[in-house]
């Protein structure tokens, strides 16, 4: 830490004001915000390999000259194991979408909107960054290679599919692991492959625009790498609509620089998701089984769902014995969804598996009343405040469930947010930064789910929501549009939204769905 300050001191001619250490490094540098007494700040850096330092400054300093958004290299020690960076600020794009990932990846325009600049902003630095790159000097090697692939997938085959119990052949298991290997260092693409492209490592400044940071273990290879490991990060929960756009965006991106072939570009980022799931899940295995990190544990559920996902495709993996043992992996009781593990009443039978709704013979008939069948469901959902009280039912049903959203962060109550609504961005912000709301949501959405998929099984045609809070303003017209946005996606139901205390009234009409 002193030789740091020195630096610093040379490099600024004052002593640093404060030093605040940085946590959030996977690698094993550390770094340190170092601000000066009128407040301008830099990031110190120390490392234990000179090497990987000397690779992060080259690559930082290539970038920068070819007008690339990564940080600058302020100044280096004599040493090379300290240095001096840009502070590009401690808003990540991982902190920016944290909204949408806690709501289960259900992401508003403005995290959709940073999602699509740092994709776009992807392939500059693949392509342009590597025009006169010198790739020897790449840490640990220069170049995504066979051996490099298969270690990775050697990785997954010790540190987790062992870890499960599935028998397999190890020799037509490495066989099928050298034939992948072989196909996806086949083309030679004078790119730079960042190798650790995630939002943790994608920092925004003041106007959200995204710097890329922590590249060191970049090298040369195939572009498609990084963006399946972007898109397919297991935690992020994009949707496959979200990454179809965001494939879309890349796309368009990466043709302002080379020709693309977008059937095969398609076809090969296939083979890369694959990859980069097993490598992923050959991490979570290690953190998680061995290390017993809980973070690793719990991510082995989506990195799982994300590879039945893929399995469902033919081509996504056309390598018959490896296919054959993923979807004995993918099959495992201790891997399926929750809602597909079949559970045992007290009385020994079973529910059906694939749809709760539908009941098993052994459990008896159903119950029929006089109002089934009627339909089509429509849905009415209502804000208000619970000052003027809570809606009547015109229907004469009796009104339905009332949510009381007052336990949660009221914006109401601060001086920006006193003149507009729950329908405003600002306050949608606030409540989903702030995010009280959506772990209220989330228990709301499971209940309605429930209930409209019930109400649709039997034809009712009616059911109401409502959201109260004091004022009628914020919480409860963000939860009751939230909601009614939520129920016509995904069923297709018409739905009629009132927000009372705001005399808006409109209507989600019904539409084809998936469900």
């Amino acid at each position: 830490m002193e030789k740091l300050q020195r630096l610093y001191h040379d490099y600024t001619g004052c002593e640093p004001k404060t030093v605040e250490p940085i946590t959030g490094s996977g690698s094993n540098r550390h770094y340190f915000r170092l601000t000066s007494s009128n407040g301008e700040s830099v990031i110190g850096v120390i490392g234990t390999s000179l090497d990987e330092n000397h690779a992060f400054i080259y690559l930082a300093r290539h970038f920068s000259a070819r007008h690339l958004p990564v940080p600058k290299i302020l100044a280096v020690d004599e040493d090379g194991l300290r240095y001096l960076q840009e502070d590009l600020g401690a808003r990540s794009l991982f902190d920016a979408l944290r909204g949408g990932r806690d709501a289960g990846g259900r992401y508003n325009e403005a995290e959709k909107q940073l999602l699509r600049a740092t994709i776009a902003e992807l392939p500059a630095l693949q392509i342009r960054g590597a025009v006169d790159l010198d790739f020897s000097v790449c840490y640990p090697q220069a170049e995504m290679d066979q051996t490099s692939v298969l270690f990775d997938l050697n990785y997954f085959k010790y540190c987790f599919l062992k870890a499960t119990g599935i028998d397999f052949h190890e020799l037509r298991l490495e066989a099928a692991f050298k034939l992948f290997a072989k196909d996806l260092t086949s083309e030679t693409q004078n790119a730079f492959l960042y190798r650790d492209f995630q939002a943790r490592n994608v920092m925004l400044d003041s106007s959200g625009k995204p710097h890329f940071i922590d590249f060191q273990g970049g090298r040369k290879g195939p572009v498609q790498y990084d963006l399946a490991s972007f898109l397919w990060q297991a935690s992020a929960r994009y949707s496959a609509e979200l990454r179809e756009e965001l494939v879309g965006v890349y796309l368009d991106n990466l043709k302002l620089y080379i020709e693309v072939d977008e059937q095969r570009f398609r076809s090969r980022l296939k083979l890369f998701v694959l990859f980069r799931i097993l490598q992923v899940l050959g991490a979570y295995g290690f953190r998680g089984y061995f290390e017993r990190k809980k973070h690793f544990i719990e991510s082995i559920p989506p990195a799982m769902q994300n590879l039945r996902d893929l399995l469902a495709d033919p081509l996504a993996c056309p390598y018959p014995y490896l296919r054959e043992v993923l979807e004995q992996m993918v099959a495992l009781p201790q891997y399926q969804p929750a809602e597909e593990v079949p559970s045992t009443r007290s009385d020994g039978f079973k529910t059906a598996v694939d749809n709760v709704y539908k009941a098993h013979p052994a459990d008896g008939p159903a119950t029929f009343s006089k109002y089934d069948g009627m339909g089509p469901l429509k849905v009415r959902v209502f804000s208000f405040s619970y000052r003027k009280g809570i809606p009547a039912d015109e229907s004469g049903n009796g009104g339905g469930y009332v949510f009381d959203c007052r336990s949660t962060h009221n914006p109401g109550r601060y001086e920006p947010y006193k003149l507009i609504t729950g329908l405003d961005e600002p306050v949608i912000r606030f409540l989903e930064d702030d995010g009280e709301i959506l772990t209220f949501l989330d228990s709301v959405y499971r209940l309605a789910d429930a209930h409209v998929e019930r109400y649709i099984q039997r034809g009712f045609t009616d059911l109401m929501f409502s959201f109260g809070c004091t004022g009628g303003q914020h919480r409860s017209v963000y939860c009751a549009q939230h909601l009614a946005e939520h129920l016509n996606a995904k069923y297709g139901v018409e739905v009629n939204i009132c927000h009372r205390e705001q005399n808006i009234m409109t209507t989600l009409p019904m539409r084809p769905t998936a469900q």
